[in-house]
C-alpha cells in the first residue's frame, strides 16, 4: 500500500472508529471531534469526509490519514503505513444511513452508552422531545453492518433488541418485539399503547411527567406486533390507544377491540388534527390551519372524563 493509496481508500472516520474513538457533533459532510492525541475537552477537531481531512483547531494541525495516525501514534511516516496496512479498516465511515432491520449476527456492537452525543440529541431537539425524558428510556448504539459503521439512538424491547433511530435511519435490530414499560405498582389495570417510542416519549414530554406513570405502557414498536401483543402479554382492564390518525392505526385498534372489547379506548380524537402525537408536538397538522387548537393530552389515569 502507498501513501496515496491509504488516504485516498481509508477513512478518517472509519480509523478512528475502529480505535473506539466517535464524532460528538455530526454536521452532514463533516464531523467535530475531540482530539484523540492531546487532551480535549471540547471537540475541536473536524474531520471532513469528502476531502477525507482533518484539522485540530486547538494546536493548528491538520493533513491526511497518514498524518492524523503519526499525531495519534507518534510513528515515522513509514511506521503509519505499516499500521494502516495491518488493520481491518475498509472505505467506509460511520453513517446515519440504514432502512431494514438487522440480525445479531451481521452486527458488531461497538458500545453502547448514556445518550450524550448531540448529533443525536440535536435530532430529538428537532422532534421536540424533552432530552431529560429521552435519556430515561433511550441509549446510543454504534455498530458496524458488513464493513459499514452506524449510530443511532437505541429503544430496548422485551427480547432484547432494539429500535433504530436518527435523522436518516428507522431500522431495527432482531429480535422483534414490542417494549413494555411497567409501572412499579405489582398489580396495575391501565394500559397506555403506543405504535412507536417516538410517540411514546412525545406523550411524556406534553404531559411533562419524568416520574413513572400511573400506569403500565405498551409500545408495539409497530404494528405487526399486535398479536404478539394480545396472545402473550399480561391483560388489563382498560387499554388506552394512542396510535396513528391512519388506516393502519384504526386497524390496530378495531383488532384490539375485538379481542378485549369495550376495555380499548381510542384516544386518537385527542390528537384528531394531526397524524400522531410527535405531529401534534411539532405542530404538524394533516388539516387546514384555520382549524381550532387541539385539545391538550391528559394523562387518562387521571381524566374522570374518559372512564
Amino acid at each position: 500500500m502507498t501513501f496515496k493509496e491509504a488516504n485516498k481508500n481509508i477513512s478518517i472516520k472509519s480509523y478512528l472508529a475502529q480505535n473506539d474513538i466517535f464524532p460528538t457533533k455530526e454536521m452532514g459532510y463533516y464531523a467535530l471531534y475531540k482530539c484523540p492525541f492531546r487532551q480535549d475537552k471540547d471537540p475541536s477537531m473536524k474531520v471532513d469526509y469528502v476531502k477525507n481531512m482533518w484539522f485540530d483547531f486547538g494546536t493548528n494541525q491538520g493533513g491526511s490519514l497518514v498524518d492524523l495516525v503519526m499525531a495519534v501514534n507518534q510513528l515515522s511516516p513509514q511506521e503509519a503505513l505499516g499500521l494502516l496496512e495491518k488493520g481491518d479498516y475498509g472505505i467506509n465511515s460511520f453513517s446515519f444511513h440504514g432502512n431494514k432491520q438487522v440480525t445479531p449476527n451481521e452486527v458488531t456492537i461497538k458500545k453502547m452508552q448514556s445518550l450524550q452525543n448531540s448529533a443525536l440529541t440535536d435530532y430529538l431537539c428537532t422532534r421536540k422531545i424533552d432530552i431529560e425524558i429521552a435519556k430515561l428510556y433511550l441509549e446510543e448504539i454504534y455498530y458496524s453492518v458488513k464493513g459499514k459503521y452506524y449510530f443511532s439512538v437505541a429503544f430496548k424491547n422485551d427480547k432484547g433488541g432494539y429500535e433504530l433511530r436518527n435523522p436518516y435511519l428507522k431500522n431495527c435490530l432482531a429480535p422483534k418485539d414490542i417494549t413494555t414499560i411497567r409501572n412499579s405498582k405489582a398489580n396495575c389495570d391501565i394500559c397506555l399503547v403506543f405504535e412507536g417510542f417516538m410517540n411514546f416519549l412525545s406523550y411524556l414530554t406534553l404531559s411533562k411527567e419524568i416520574e413513572p406513570l400511573n400506569c403500565d405502557s405498551i409500545i408495539l414498536n409497530s404494528t405487526s406486533q399486535l398479536k404478539n401483543m394480545i396472545d402473550n402479554h399480561p391483560k388489563y382492564n382498560m387499554y388506552y390507544c394512542y396510535l396513528d390518525n391512519d388506516n393502519a392505526g384504526s386497524q390496530a385498534v378495531e383488532i384490539l377491540k375485538q379481542s378485549f372489547g369495550t376495555k380499548v379506548i381510542d384516544h386518537s380524537f385527542l390528537y384528531e388534527q394531526y397524524n400522531d402525537l410527535n405531529d401534534m408536538l411539532c405542530d404538524k397538522k394533516i388539516i387546514s390551519e384555520n382549524a381550532s387548537s387541539p385539545p391538550k393530552v391528559i394523562n387518562p389515569v387521571i381524566d374522570q372524563r374518559t372512564l
